[in-house]
């Protein structure tokens, strides 16, 4: 299989974790994706959706999938999104697609996570992929420094900003992912 289709298949297999009539929260990426589409099949089956992003919003909608606030959802069973990064003691590395703020939140309002990879994403050891932090404006610099006393280069991620309007700082040193090393 190419990697749209196992993407396309732990997109499928996340389907089995909805609980019916249950608002779902969708994380965002590439592989989430996939899931809603997946999802849109199956939308009778949902209450609707909290997302983590403005894409995952717009993907949603087009699926005919109702977008809920935190507020407006009620509990939510269950929470889907995938990750950049995944070791065999189940670490992760996420938020590389700049809505990392916002999937902890969501993640947080759920009792369980639905983490979908495919096998690209399972690494041996943590750190090919930057640790990807979001920060106020104001404070860059000073995160930046933090980092560095540790170890760390914080990088600002060139041109982008999140959906909160923040900009990213891409954290490059294996002792930044590897608690171990810390």
């Amino acid at each position: 299989m190419d990697q749209d289709q196992l993407k396309q298949a732990v997109a499928r297999a996340a389907i089995d974790h909805l609980v019916p009539g249950a608002v779902v929260g969708v994380g965002s990426g590439s592989t989430v994706g996939f899931f809603i589409r997946e999802l849109g099949r199956v939308r009778d089956r949902v209450g609707g959706a909290v997302s983590s992003s403005e894409h995952s919003s717009t993907l949603l909608r087009a699926q005919g999938i109702p977008v809920l606030s935190i507020e407006q959802a009620g509990p939510m069973p269950v929470y889907v999104d995938g990750a950049d990064e995944i070791d065999a003691g189940l670490r992760m590395i996420k938020g590389g697609g700049g809505a990392l703020t916002r999937e902890k939140i969501v993640a947080a309002a759920a009792e369980r996570f639905v983490c979908i990879v495919d096998r690209s994403k399972v690494v041996p050891v943590l750190g090919a992929y930057p640790l990807p932090v979001e920060v106020i404006p104001m404070a860059v610099g000073l995160v930046a420094r933090w980092f560095a006393a540790i170890g760390g280069d914080a990088r600002p991620r060139g041109g982008y900003v999140t959906d909160n309007g923040n900009p990213i700082l891409d954290v490059h040193g294996p002792s930044i992912v590897d608690p171990a090393g810390m």
